[in-house]
């Protein structure tokens, strides 16, 4: 079992939040604060071979849910309330599958429990080329990523992860040797075994083509007890662009 880091926020029930691909537990904050201010205390977790938590060479969903299994016995943390985007909404299905008591409740945004095929290619293809770099500003790495990734809100997402390794330069809080080569299990479909029926809300961006309207028979195959909702005019960073909706949707539900 690894140790993985973590920001804590607040005090009351506890709420763990899971970021996407190639994020932290940071990209949170924002939210994580409001949550905190309302009577919850909010774990920001950084997942396996990102953020500051350890680099290994293993990386996959069961490895990731018992990941967060240990986190709360390590800081015993019963009765939860688990959100997760992205990749983070997959590792919480599946640590909901795997470990039900641990939940009161549920909270998955945009994404499926469905196969995505392998599409950041190019991210990460920019991100190795920026690593192996010697940039020495923000500025610098900014204009550098623009050449791989075109939109300035992915790049300014991806670029949090910069930090100064040394005094003189700029590298990446990720293990992309790992993450590059775990496309395919980064896409894995949810087990057919896992159901969890507890109250589960699923949020997508009505811009997103994350969740579609042919996969609201899986997710309720999946999670009987579960209440789909979209936020329109967001994508796939719902939870960025259209924050006071979201803030509300989740507070409505918790």
């Amino acid at each position: 079992m690894i140790k993985l880091n973590a920001t804590v926020i607040g005090e009351g029930t506890p709420f763990l939040f899971l970021h996407g691909f190639l994020g932290m537990g940071d990209n949170w904050k924002t939210l994580g604060s409001k949550f905190a201010e309302n009577g919850f205390q909010v774990h920001l977790i950084d997942q396996r071979n990102h953020g500051r938590s350890p680099h290994t060479t293993e990386m996959n969903y069961e490895l990731m849910s018992r990941d967060i299994k240990g986190y709360c016995e390590e800081n015993n943390l019963k009765n939860i309330i688990l959100l997760g985007h992205s990749m983070g909404g997959k590792v919480a299905m599946q640590v909901a599958g795997d470990f039900p008591e641990l939940l009161q409740k549920l909270i998955i945004v945009d994404i499926s429990p469905k196969y995505y095929a392998p599409h950041h290619h190019e991210i990460l293809q920019g991100l190795e080329a920026l690593d192996n770099e010697v940039i020495t500003s923000r500025g610098d790495a900014e204009d550098f990523l623009a050449k791989f990734v075109p939109d300035k809100g992915t790049r300014l997402f991806l670029l949090k992860n910069l930090y100064w390794k040394t005094k003189e330069k700029l590298s990446l809080r990720l293990n992309l040797d790992v993450l590059s080569k775990s496309g395919e299990d980064i896409g894995m479909a949810l087990s057919d075994s896992i159901i969890f029926s507890k109250p589960s809300l699923f949020i997508r961006g009505g811009k997103s083509g994350y969740i579609s309207e042919e996969d609201k028979p899986l997710i309720k195959k999946h999670f009987p007890n579960a209440t789909i909702q979209t936020i329109e005019g967001a994508g796939h960073w719902v939870h960025a662009e259209k924050i006071t909706e979201f803030f509300k949707n989740v507070t409505d539900f918790i």
